[in-house]
């Protein structure tokens, strides 16, 4: 990749809204690194992006091997990292391994990429984390999920007081009404979107428009922006 203007790297971009986020960058111009679990799938999203991007396999799961996996990365101008993976996990049958992967994947995970990045990142280099709506709306078995998000919330915090000048910022979706995940769902989607006070249920395209507006915007730092139409307050 080239090392003039730097790459933008897209951890958890081989689906959803990371490859969304991904293909957005590119169409700006950027050139892209596309980062999931399998190296295939990786391969397979960046060849759908087209010639500017090239996918590489990180696994948020095996920390300890984060720095290796990015080690061809050269100069970054923008990092995302929203990989995930959903833990309906309750305090009353609290499944230990389960909750323990999506710690390490959201907050240990999420802070090893930034670490193995940090030195190869421009000085007006900014960085945007995906949080979730449990955050501020928690719900039975959502133990694990509202406990990271939370986290996640924090760490923007304390990663923009430390790496300043890089900027770093969350966003924090509802509902997604066009993910894939929810295409079954129609009795959620329904429930969701009559509660939202938009009447409209969060879109990929919302949260892709958010997340730009995050890395581009030089004043934004150290914020956690929730986008949800107004669930949060219904």
């Amino acid at each position: 990749m080239s090392e003039g203007n730097g790459c933008s790297v897209v951890v958890g971009g081989t689906a959803g809204l990371g490859l969304r986020v991904a293909a957005a960058l590119a169409e700006r111009g950027e050139e892209v690194v596309v980062c999931g679990r399998d190296a295939g799938r990786a391969d397979a999203a960046a060849a759908s992006i087209g010639a500017t991007a090239r996918g590489l396999a990180v696994d948020l799961a095996r920390p300890a091997g984060i720095a290796d996996a990015l080690s061809t990365v050269g100069t970054v101008r923008h990092l995302v990292v929203t990989a995930v993976e959903r833990d309906p996990n309750t305090v009353r049958e609290f499944d230990i391994a389960s909750a323990s992967r999506l710690v390490t994947m959201k907050l240990v995970g999420y802070v090893e990429v930034v670490h193995a990045l940090a030195a190869r990142m421009r000085a007006d280099a900014s960085i945007v984390l995906v949080g979730g709506l449990a955050r501020d709306r928690p719900r039975p078995g959502s133990t694990t999920m509202t406990t990271v998000t939370g986290g996640v919330g924090a760490l923007v915090r304390s990663l923009a007081a430390e790496l300043a000048p890089i900027r770093v910022n969350a966003v924090h979706p509802g509902l997604i009404g066009d993910s894939p995940h929810w295409a079954d769902r129609q009795d959620v989607l329904g429930a969701t979107r009559a509660r939202v006070p938009t009447g409209r249920l969060v879109t990929l395209g919302d949260v892709v428009d958010a997340v730009e507006f995050l890395l581009r915007n030089g004043s934004m730092n150290g914020a956690n922006l929730t986008i949800d139409g107004g669930e949060s307050i219904s």
